[in-house]
């Protein structure tokens, strides 16, 4: 027997009403703002000026609540990604979508990154990367690994990103200087390789990386497609 909805429950804010999507909304809107906290029940409450016990009544536990927030995060993923590109580029629009969202909700992306929400969006992620590696060249369990491998790589290199953003201001200053000021003060003998490319390791950016990361992994795609059509 299916389970009847439960009706909307008022806040405490005049005329305003508690509902899955309104909790949804404001636990974004809480990690919109950097916040580490953002999937506390009380922090929750507070946002939405309602008794945190209501919350309940719309989510059986906090973990169903932040696979619903995830899920709707990569909403925002996937209508980032512009109709009629072909494979190569509908996986480079889904892996700059998910690290722009990751750096809009950090605590979301960082929570999530080794989780499966088994809802809609999820579904059709899954599905364009499957159609993207299928169009590539690729079947059966091949289509399978590099769907995963894509997948799951992009999604630690966001996940790494968010969790970054949620360091305390020192602790992400010390990290940045680390290049500066640790990796150049190294024994050269020691580390001829740190030593030689010192100014290069303080250069880099996480852009650099994440293009780098995101060609090579299309690169595989097509080199393991190009493989087995001349095999």
């Amino acid at each position: 027997m299916s389970k009847t909805p439960a009706a909307p429950v008022r806040s405490k804010r005049a005329g305003a009403q508690l509902t899955p999507d309104a909790i949804i909304e404001a636990s974004l809107r809480i990690a919109a703002r950097g916040s580490a906290d953002a999937f506390t029940i009380r922090r929750l409450g507070e946002e939405l000026g309602a008794d945190p016990t209501a919350i309940y009544r719309h989510f059986r536990d906090k973990d169903e609540l932040l696979l619903s927030v995830f899920d709707r995060s990569l909403g925002e993923v996937l209508a980032s990604i512009p109709p009629g590109l072909d494979w190569k580029d509908r996986l480079r629009a889904l892996a700059a979508g998910s690290l722009a969202v990751a750096l809009k909700y950090p605590a979301v992306a960082g929570a999530m990154t080794s989780r499966t929400t088994r809802r809609a969006n999820e579904f059709h992620v899954v599905e364009l990367i499957l159609g993207a590696v299928t169009e590539a060249g690729l079947s059966g369990a091949e289509a399978v690994v590099h769907y995963r491998m894509f997948g799951d790589s992009v999604l630690a290199f966001v996940g790494q990103r968010a969790e970054y953003l949620l360091l305390e201001p020192d602790a992400q200053a010390s990290d940045d200087a680390a290049w500066t000021v640790e990796y150049r003060r190294v024994d050269a003998r020691e580390f001829p390789h740190i030593t030689a490319l010192g100014a290069e390791l303080a250069a880099v950016t996480h852009d650099q990386i994440f293009h780098t990361r995101v060609e090579a992994l299309i690169s595989a795609v097509e080199l393991r497609a190009e493989q087995l059509r001349d095999a």
